[in-house]
Order: structure tokens, then sequence, then C-alpha cells
């Protein structure tokens, strides 16, 4: 797949726990997310995963949010991801979204909170 111009790569990174396969395998958890910044909408997304089920099923859960979502996000992964790395997904998320924000050299959003809430 190729990526419009005005997309970034952007790796969000979390500590999973001892026992998940993922830490077992990569040490860490990570996301990556490609992510349209004249819209800020995620349009691809991928983790680290040991079945490639899981990254599947985890870009469903980020395409077509904004990185502004994250309350929206961390909702739906807890609603609808019940793997063991459910609460690394959501930090990778958070760590996305801070890196992100560096990335567009601090400039705020519109309603954009440091917490991440819209």
């Amino acid at each position: 797949m190729l990526y419009d111009k005005d997309t970034v790569y952007i790796v969000g990174d979390a500590q999973a726990s001892v026992n998940n396969p993922i830490t077992q395998q990569y040490s860490a958890f990570f996301i990556g997310l490609v992510i349209d910044t004249a819209s800020h909408k995620i349009v691809d997304a991928g983790c680290s995963s040991t079945i490639p089920l899981t990254s599947e099923f985890v870009r469903s859960i980020f395409v077509g949010h904004t990185m502004y979502q994250f309350d929206a996000v961390a909702e739906e992964i807890r609603r609808r991801y019940h793997g063991s790395s459910q609460k690394a997904l959501i930090v990778a998320f958070k760590d996305a979204q801070k890196k992100y924000k560096s990335a567009l050299n601090g400039r705020e959003e519109p309603g954009y909170t440091a917490s991440g809430t819209v």
C-alpha cells in the first residue's frame, strides 16, 4: 500500500506483562500508526503480535479514528479487545499520541487537551 505525502508513521510502545507471548518474542508491545496530518485520521495500523489476526483486528479498531480521540479509542479497545495486551495497547496508543503531537511541533488542535480528550 502506498501512502499519501501528508501521512506520517508513528510508533507507540508499552510494556506488556512478562508472561505475555508478545513480550517473550519482542520484549515490548508496539503499535504502528499511519496518520494523515491534514485530518489527523489514522489511515492504517498494525501491532506487534504473535498471531496475524491480532494485528488485523487491532487495525480495525484504530483505522478511521483521529489521533485526538483517546477516550473513544481506549473505550473501544476495552469493549472489543480481550487479549492479554489490552492495557499495553491503550498505553501504546497514548505514547503514539504524545509522539504524534511532538512530530507536529507541538501544534495544538482546537479542543485538544493534554490528557488527549476532545
